[in-house]
């Protein structure tokens, strides 16, 4: 059984188990099967707000999908998450994402 199948297979007693869906998420990424890793992201996202890492890794994936304007707004959106919760060093993470994309804090 490869890893992917056994996460999937935890996250069938686990559906809403956000470190489950991350691992996932990686997975797909590492298949190439970019379009699933997003699908994945933005379920975290959506679903458990509050997971700092997830805006970073969203924000990357669609970075190199070629949609930076996308990637920027999970950037901020991630910015005002980690402020909000006071977790410094994902916020410093999400500010060097948007600076790399040229993109200044507001």
């Amino acid at each position: 059984m490869s890893r992917k199948d056994q996460i999937i297979s935890l996250l069938t007693g686990s559906p809403n188990d956000s470190f489950l869906l991350f691992a996932l998420a990686k997975e797909h990424e590492k298949a190439g099967a970019d379009a699933g890793a997003r699908e994945v992201y933005e379920r975290i996202v959506s679903e458990h707000p509050n997971d700092p890492g997830t805006y970073y890794h969203l924000g990357k994936l669609l970075e190199k999908m070629g949609e930076p304007l996308t990637a920027d707004q999970i950037y901020a959106q991630g910015i005002t998450t980690t402020k909000a919760l006071g977790e410094t060093h994902h916020m410093r993470e999400l500010l060097g994402a948007r600076l790399e994309l040229g993109v200044e804090e507001e």
